[in-house]
């Protein structure tokens, strides 16, 4: 019995650091200000930003977006993919396991955040999508090339909430911002020790 709620201790611990080092890269990488910049640029689309206060509610609403791709991206790492190869087989965490690391991790990052109960189930509706979505979504062969849109659904919600009138250009700029994000999850599960799969930058 003490040693089942170590692991539960140290698994919760596992899923807070998690949480916190996901949040704290994603504001000190600044992935979603420089994507929405960047693409106002490229595109020419500065009325985007025209309006300071809603430009500013736009990028809340697209960090919202990029910390659900980065959750789903290393929840995936950490859950489904093979563990690190020992005297028996890799195989993926436990579906049991693997449903309290989720678990933990949603209520480390309710807690960070500082979202109220309803802010909360959204997100965990939000995340639930995501990962239904990309369930039944076939892993591409290969990454998109730089004019190509990636099948994600971070790609079409961010590019609605960022330029409806131009959807497929912002759909490819939010497939190089997806890329970064991802790059950056697989960066912070490898160093935590979750992945043996070289991280592969974009």
């Amino acid at each position: 019995m003490y040693t089942k709620v170590m692991a539960k201790g140290r698994q919760s611990m596992a899923a807070a650091e998690l949480a916190r080092q996901l949040h704290e890269a994603l504001l000190r990488e600044r992935i979603v200000p420089r994507f929405a910049d960047s693409y106002v640029l490229e595109n020419e689309r500065q009325a985007l930003q025209a309006h300071a206060v809603m430009y500013r509610d736009l990028l809340a609403l697209l960090e919202r977006e990029a910390l659900l791709a980065l959750s789903v991206h290393a929840l995936q790492i950490v859950c489904d993919e093979p563990r690190a190869p020992g005297r028996s087989k890799p195989r993926p965490m436990p579906r049991r396991e693997a449903a309290l690391f989720h678990k933990k991790f949603l209520a480390s990052l309710v807690r960070q955040q500082g979202w109220s109960a309803g802010d909360a189930l959204d997100f965990q509706r939000d995340l639930q999508l995501y990962e239904d979505l990309l369930a039944r979504t076939a892993p591409a062969r290969r990454s998109p090339k730089p004019f190509e849109a990636a099948n994600h659904p971070f790609v079409d919600r961010c590019a609605f909430l960022l330029d409806s009138s131009f959807l497929e250009k912002a759909r490819i700029s939010a497939s190089r911002a997806l890329a970064e994000l991802e790059s950056l999850a697989a960066q912070i599960c490898e160093a935590s020790g979750y992945s043996n799969k070289p991280v592969r930058m974009n």
